[in-house]
């Protein structure tokens, strides 16, 4: 790698240089003869090798006991593999051809990240276990009354209310467990994300519940919008929770408006739907945990009340904030916003 061309400081060291010295991710560049040119601090402690090792060495040399490492050099375009390093430690790794020839690799260390996901899919399974299995024994049991004999009006009321219990407790266990971890303050990711494709990605994976209700998509967004930086995961899980409650307290035959667009240093997002509506008595309360509204028509329609409660801890805990606008009957708006990471 040939000096970084960038401007020079006052102490003589490029910005540029100076970035990739101090960043914690790991950056290797070879030239388009696969020889090392380059490899950073962050990048010799995570392969623990010293740069006397590496530079001016043939990759093949360098890594030949590291195969995804060496498959990020040799392969070509935009790669991504996952790196094993020392001491039992993964790092992430992308890698690019640049238009001078040389083949850039990045590593991100993400073991702590890693060892989190296992934690919480370890947490999801004890849970789904402990109480899964109790409830779904009673609505087992609530069969079984249901076939010992004749059951009057009201205790067939009862029983059906008692297996719509069961139902939605089955269903909340899994969105309890992502809240609990989400306002525990567990790290997410913190990476560019363009909205407009965790909008489609939304849209794509609710198609099926628009055709159920018989109601639209219409998508009206603003392009380019600006970048944000956060968790692409948990902004599509809020887009998702948003559009699928207008989706499933829509009138039939309407049509639910997902708008996105830019205002200043903000980037903002509304979901609009023309369905069942909220009174104004409970606009303020509809984002609280396992809050319903008294109306009969939301009642008879399953749910645990806190998807909106997820949706607010994801954009608040991405330094944003959320709202809802309604008219009885006539329909709801929710609203998100999130600082902008750059303007266009």
């Amino acid at each position: 790698m040939g000096a970084p061309s960038a401007t020079e400081d006052e102490h003589g060291a490029t910005h540029e240089a100076y970035v990739l010295r101090c960043t914690s991710d790991g950056v290797l560049i070879a030239n388009d003869d696969m020889i090392m040119t380059y490899i950073n601090p962050a990048a010799a402690s995570m392969l623990g090798v010293t740069v006397d090792e590496v530079l001016q060495k043939h990759v093949a040399a360098c890594f030949s006991k590291n195969p995804p490492l060496l498959n990020l050099f040799e392969r070509t375009g935009e790669q991504k593999l996952e790196v094993r390093l020392p001491r039992r430690r993964l790092a992430q790794g992308l890698a690019n051809t640049m238009a001078n020839g040389e083949r850039v690799v990045l590593l991100q260390d993400v073991t702590e990240k890693r060892d989190l996901d296992n934690r919480r899919e370890m947490l999801i399974r004890a849970i789904t276990h402990d109480l899964r299995n109790p409830i779904s024994a009673i609505g087992g049991f609530m069969d079984l009354v249901g076939k010992l004999g004749e059951l009057n009006e009201a205790q067939r009321k009862f029983l059906t209310r008692a297996r719509q219990t069961t139902s939605k407790l089955q269903d909340m266990i899994a969105t309890l467990v992502e809240l609990a971890w989400i306002e525990a303050g567990m790290p997410l990711q913190h990476a560019p994300v363009r909205l407009d494709e965790v909008i489609q990605k939304a849209v794509d994976a609710l198609q099926a519940t628009a055709r159920k209700h018989n109601v639209g998509i219409v998508m009206s967004i603003q392009r380019p919008l600006p970048v944000v930086l956060g968790d692409a995961e948990r902004l599509q899980m809020v887009v998702f929770q948003l559009l699928h409650n207008a989706l499933i307290y829509s009138h039939p035959e309407t049509n639910v408006v997902i708008h996105a667009w830019q205002d200043e240093e903000e980037l903002y997002c509304s979901v609009a739907d023309q369905g069942i509506g909220i009174a104004d008595s409970e606009i303020e309360l509809v984002f609280d945990r396992m809050y319903r509204a008294r109306d009969e028509r939301v009642n008879d329609i399953a749910g645990g009340g806190l998807g909106l409660t997820i949706a607010r801890t994801i954009v608040k805990r991405h330094g944003g904030d959320i709202w809802a606008s309604s008219n009885l009957n006539v329909g709801s708006t929710f609203t998100f916003v999130l600082p902008a990471a750059q303007q266009r």
